[in-house]
């Protein structure tokens, strides 16, 4: 009687503290919020289904193939990037959804790990040391979802369980003790209930879907910008004696094929300087235009690398070869004399 008592008396802030649907919802609304963001600007980027962007998903997928210890299948998802690409943007919303309407929150929290695992075995896997990574702290943030559902807080389920008690005239909140074959039939009835609303909710999520891919389809996606002379090469090949601009190195530390290391003196930024061919300088910034973490250079690839979310960027031009980024390395203008490297 006393246990029955407490569930119908106000609730206090102090009480829900130690209800596990209550402690969880600030973690729970925020994983569903992020799934529901991600999938819809999976649906709604041009360049996410686009073979030719760097950013598409098979560009990823193949790029992710290299290193990933899953590898044969993320090469054979990239040849059907399409239908991978679009499974994944639907699943992220439909899971997104089941979360934050609570509606089979555990089995939509199972798949949001489904999918954080694969990201972190695909994308993340290469991420050095492991914890810049965001995915595999997404994994184990869906666990205690995984494992404690919604506590009945702020869930359609919920409403759904009271709402068939009410239609077969069974007490609400449920007795402490009630028959198996009661309880069992209240189970049927809520799970046909619930599956129903779930029908509902994957109609919603493939309509915004299409929508997303309509509008999507009418957005031109970016070019890539043209390759020409660098500003570098031009500044190299003009001969001039007099540089007019701040030494950065000597020629002698950047070898052909090589990379300098050296601090922007206009900005304080990380930069590289490189020498792909003999007498040709180029010169990069080494923040990535994704969310400003430094990157490294990679010799045997000629690849830019961001630690924190993949993205890479090619050595020769700046331009993005793997996202998350979208947008080139800054090029600087640099020229050599008398046997030094000047930023002009």
């Amino acid at each position: 009687m006393s246990s029955r008592a407490n569930v119908q008396s106000p609730a206090t802030w102090k009480s829900r503290l130690s209800q596990t649907g209550w402690v969880l919802l600030p973690l729970r609304m925020f994983l569903g919020i992020t799934l529901v963001y991600a999938g819809l600007l999976k649906f709604f980027d041009a360049s996410y289904l686009d073979p030719n962007s760097p950013n598409g998903v098979q560009a990823q997928m193949l790029a992710s193939a290299a290193t990933s210890p899953i590898s044969g299948l993320v090469t054979f998802s990239a040849e059907h990037a399409t239908l991978f690409g679009l499974s994944i943007a639907f699943g992220e919303l439909i899971a997104g959804l089941g979360i934050v309407l609570g509606v089979w929150t555990r089995v939509a929290a199972l798949g949001g790990l489904l999918l954080s695992l694969s990201f972190f075995l695909t994308v993340s896997w290469g991420t050095d040391p492991y914890f810049f990574g965001p995915d595999i702290v997404f994994l184990f943030a869906f666990t205690p979802l995984v494992i404690g559902g919604d506590g009945g807080v702020l869930s359609f389920a919920a409403v759904i369980a009271r709402a068939t008690r009410r239609r077969m005239r069974l007490a609400v909140p449920a007795p402490a003790f009630e028959s198996q074959e009661i309880v069992a039939d209240v189970h049927r009835r809520t799970v046909l209930r619930t599956g129903a609303t779930v029908a509902v909710i994957g109609a919603g999520a493939l309509a915004v879907g299409a929508i997303g891919r309509t509008v999507a389809g009418n957005t031109p996606t970016a070019s890539a910008p043209a390759a020409g002379v660098p500003a570098a090469t031009a500044a190299a090949a003009s001969g001039s004696a007099t540089p007019g601009g701040v030494k950065i190195a000597d020629a002698a530390s950047v070898p052909v094929g090589g990379v300098f290391a050296f601090t922007n003196p206009s900005n304080d930024e990380p930069s590289f300087v490189l020498q792909p061919a003999a007498g040709t300088y180029l010169a990069y910034s080494g923040v990535c235009t994704h969310q400003g973490c430094t990157v490294g250079y990679d010799q045997a690839s000629n690849e830019f690398s961001c630690p924190c979310h993949g993205a890479r960027f090619d050595g020769t031009t700046g331009d993005v070869t793997r996202g998350p980024a979208k947008t080139p390395l800054a090029k600087l203008a640099v020229t050599s004399s008398n046997g030094s490297i000047y930023l002009v």
